[in-house]
């Protein structure tokens, strides 16, 4: 407790509703959920002898069961359980349900690395427990994190309607494009405050971790199919933004096309890729994906043999941004159609306006570009939506 810092707090800290007797934080390895967790209990205020904070990967519970040490802790006086690593915890949705169901006056806050098995787990608890996930950081909370800068959130109406009044709030204080590159590199994962020198080797250890631990854990998949995993990732991150051809990949990975589906809605909910669909509605929208891209940028840099293409890296970025709050889907005209309302087309500076033109509510979104001019708006702009 005392080595959590609470002078930075994630953006998901303020949107939980912490009144809620069972919530569950949910997101990729290294976001930050632990941090969360610990926060919440210096920030609160709560009783520190009525608060128990336990990691579920402890080798305690090898022996002891979740239920048993929340009846301890109830008869003891306790009122607020933490409980981390829930999906490394065989059975955990069930245990959780019954400490629900036998003590109401408890408050129980989970949290997992694998949104997998907390959608797996949820069944037993769909009536009971409220989900919030965490994303890595957006471009503001690193200018945040890293350089103590204190700017604004603005939401995507604000962006659209105004965006030289937003963007001249940001530029009296900051120069964004001095380190938009860095944030790509090295930014989206707290975990850099460790230090930058090895930030690639360590997101590449966090990635081997949900492929080896977390979704053999979640699936029962068996090793053979977390090798298939690793080839489909490395033939996606060096061919981003990817067009799937299932049958091609089945073929490759020498299983059916239904597995490949299966394999890339795995990776998507663990949060190692995105997946593009067109606007379709009921199930057809579950079915292949039009595109595939890695999550965020930093896994460009440490995933691609090859280095970053600096199109797929801008297209990776808005794409990650936006869909913290928004629905972005496939569209013939421009690259992306956000909420079924707003058309965008990711590009440079000087990139002409072909595929939108004569569109309404239609912009270019532009690297290199500090000010917006018409429907030309900063792709950095976009880092400032959460």
């Amino acid at each position: 407790m005392e080595q959590t810092p609470t002078d930075f707090v994630r953006y998901l800290y303020d949107r939980i509703d912490w009144n809620q007797r069972l919530i569950a934080i949910t997101g990729a390895r290294g976001t930050g959920k632990t941090t969360l967790l610990l926060q919440r209990i210096l920030l609160s205020g709560l009783p520190e002898d009525e608060t128990l904070y336990a990691s579920l990967d402890h080798v305690y519970f090898a022996r002891h069961g979740v239920l048993e040490t929340a009846e301890k802790f109830v008869a003891e006086g306790g009122m607020y359980l933490f409980l981390d690593e829930v999906h490394k915890y065989p059975g955990w949705s069930r245990e959780i349900k019954n400490v629900y169901d036998l003590f109401p006056e408890l408050q129980i806050v989970l949290s997992g690395s694998s949104a997998l098995h907390i959608q797996k787990g949820k069944a037993d608890l769909s009536r009971r427990m409220l989900e919030w996930r965490l994303q890595g950081l957006s471009f503001r909370e690193f200018l945040r994190l890293k350089y103590d800068l204190r700017l604004p959130v603005f939401s995507l109406d604000e962006i659209i309607t105004d965006p030289l009044a937003a963007a001249r709030q940001i530029l009296s204080k900051i120069k964004p494009l001095k380190y938009l590159r860095e944030y790509w590199h090295t930014g989206y994962y707290p975990f850099f405050t460790e230090g930058t020198g090895y930030y690639d080797e360590k997101l590449m250890q966090a990635v081997n971790e949900i492929l080896e631990t977390d979704l053999p854990a979640v699936t029962g998949m068996k090793y053979t199919a977390v090798v298939k995993l690793k080839k489909l990732l490395s033939v996606i991150a060096d061919s981003v933004p990817y067009m799937p051809a299932l049958t091609k990949l089945a073929k490759d990975l020498e299983v059916d096309r239904e597995t490949v589906l299966k394999y890339l809605y795995h990776l998507e909910k663990a949060g190692l890729l995105m997946l593009l669909h067109r606007e379709k509605k009921g199930m057809a929208a579950l079915r292949k994906p039009e595109k595939v891209y890695l999550e965020n940028p930093n896994l460009l840099y440490a995933l691609s043999e090859h280095g970053p293409e600096t199109g797929t890296m801008r297209e990776t970025f808005f794409l990650n941004q936006i869909k913290q709050n928004h629905h972005a889907t496939q569209t013939d005209k421009g690259d992306f159609l956000v909420d079924g309302r707003y058309l965008f087309q990711i590009g440079g500076k000087n990139k002409p306006p072909k595929q939108i033109k004569g569109k309404e509510n239609a912009f270019l979104v532009l690297d290199d570009l500090e000010l917006p001019y018409g429907n030309r708006l900063p792709l950095w702009l976009f880092g400032f939506l959460y």
